[in-house]
């Protein structure tokens, strides 16, 4: 199958302005040519031929072919963009000749799947193009194309590299005793390089989880006693009456959710149903998924009334979440003729003061999005998993155990760490990866 000329639809299937149908392989250039009004055989690669397209002589479209020879084209192969007329019919017309003369067609992120397997990108590389094609906002777009210009190598090969140079000389004193002339590694010169490895390790991991709470958005649950305001603030923030707003209390029996997005951070919000004992089995339901929801939270904006007293339920609430990212907001200011800390009118849109606090609370992260990264959970959890094997050389170092028994944990490590760029990858993973890319990706 690598070595078959794959074709698809590079543009969404609607009508519009434009469409591409894309090609790579060997025989790119010369389907094409076969259904074109011009010879295409003998052009420059990065050139652009207008003409026609045909079938049994007969004028499909009028478009304009790009031609990028290999090995200086996006997949390393010879590629042809074919843009046409953006109607459905025609897109599909031309896809189906294509197909007719002899290409097949790709699956899903199989582009992208070919320039990593041809060395063009490694894998953080290819998991950032689907990254900028799914991006919904400024941040999310600015780490892809981080990504895409090798932020996550730059990241991982000064401590891989570290790594292998330990590696080797630990196998070659292993193998080779009896050479004097080479460096001869101990335990007090492996020890402090694993520590500072985990070190290393440890910063990685932070500023990619916080990387990956602004890049994926904030799970922010908003919490309180029923009737104080959490569904008139859901509404605000999301500007739209997404959930229902009355002044009887556990009207929200379920959560509900929606997603905003503000000057730098996306917040992906759940309003709760208010946290009281109650004997209503339905009720109970939404109660229960509330306390999950604080559980998984990234944020909890605790919403109390400014009208009234705080009492003991709404401080055991304080509390249970004092462990996460919490704001304690006041609503109903405007009832209460006076301002706390954090005051806001939810009912009259007033929440101004919590959009700036949220903003503030999430500065830090804010700042990584700067920084080279990781850029997905896959990516952190092995460089999670590589700091686990570092951890356990260290110990073993501890434990007196021989060199090369802690070599194997720092291979572990280094196996890890490649992963992350796909050095060392099997071909299921590689397949199930590249299968969420969109076809003519």
């Amino acid at each position: 199958m690598l070595f078959d000329t794959i074709c698809a639809i590079s543009t969404p299937l609607q009508e519009g302005a434009i469409g591409i149908v894309r090609l790579s392989g060997t025989e790119a250039i010369s389907i094409t040519d076969q259904i074109f009004t011009k010879d295409l055989v003998k052009v420059e690669s990065h050139t652009i031929t207008y003409g026609y397209i045909i079938e049994d002589q007969q004028l499909i479209d009028e478009v304009l072919i790009s031609v990028f020879r290999a090995p200086k084209s996006y997949t390393c192969e010879d590629v042809v963009e074919i843009s046409c007329h953006g109607s459905v019919y025609i897109i599909r017309k031309i896809l189906s000749l294509c197909i007719t003369h002899g290409a097949r067609l790709a699956l899903p992120g199989e582009f992208t799947q070919r320039a990593f397997l041809n060395g063009r990108i490694d894998l953080s590389q290819a998991e950032s193009v689907n990254d900028i094609v799914l991006s919904k906002s400024a941040n999310q777009a600015k780490l892809a194309i981080k990504g895409i210009r090798g932020s996550v190598t730059r990241l991982l090969e000064p401590l891989i590299q570290k790594m292998l140079d330990i590696i080797a000389n630990i196998e070659v004193n292993i193998d080779y005793p009896e050479y004097e002339d080479i460096k001869q590694i101990s335990d007090e010169m492996v020890l402090p390089a694993l520590k500072t490895w985990g070190d290393e390790l440890d910063i990685i991991i932070k500023q990619a989880e916080n990387g990956r709470i602004i890049n994926t958005g904030i799970k922010t649950v908003i919490v309180g006693e029923p009737n104080v305001g959490k569904s008139s603030l859901l509404n605000a923030l999301l500007e739209e009456d997404k959930a229902i707003v009355t002044d009887i209390p556990g009207t929200t029996r379920d959560l509900v959710e929606g997603i905003i997005q503000l000057d730098h951070i996306t917040l992906n919000l759940i309003d709760t149903a208010g946290l009281r004992e109650t004997e209503d089995v339905i009720e109970r339901i939404g109660i229960d998924k509330t306390k999950k929801a604080i559980d998984e939270a990234d944020l909890v904006i605790i919403v109390l009334d400014a009208t009234k007293v705080v009492n003991d339920y709404e401080k055991q609430l304080i509390n249970m979440t004092k462990d996460k990212k919490q704001l304690i907001v006041y609503n109903k200011a405007d009832l209460a003729g006076f301002s706390n800390q954090l005051s806001i009118s939810a009912l009259n849109k007033d929440i101004k003061p919590l959009i700036q606090a949220i903003e503030q609370m999430f500065a830090t992260q804010i700042m990584v999005i700067d920084q080279d990264i990781l850029n997905n959970e896959r990516q952190i959890a092995l460089a999670k998993q590589a700091r686990l094997s570092i951890t356990q050389a260290i110990q073993a170092l501890h434990d007196e155990m021989e060199l090369d028994i802690v070599l194997i944990d720092i291979e572990k490590a280094y196996f890890y760490l490649k992963s992350i760029l796909g050095t060392v990858s099997d071909g299921d993973l590689l397949d199930t990866l590249f299968s969420n890319f969109c076809l003519g990706k």
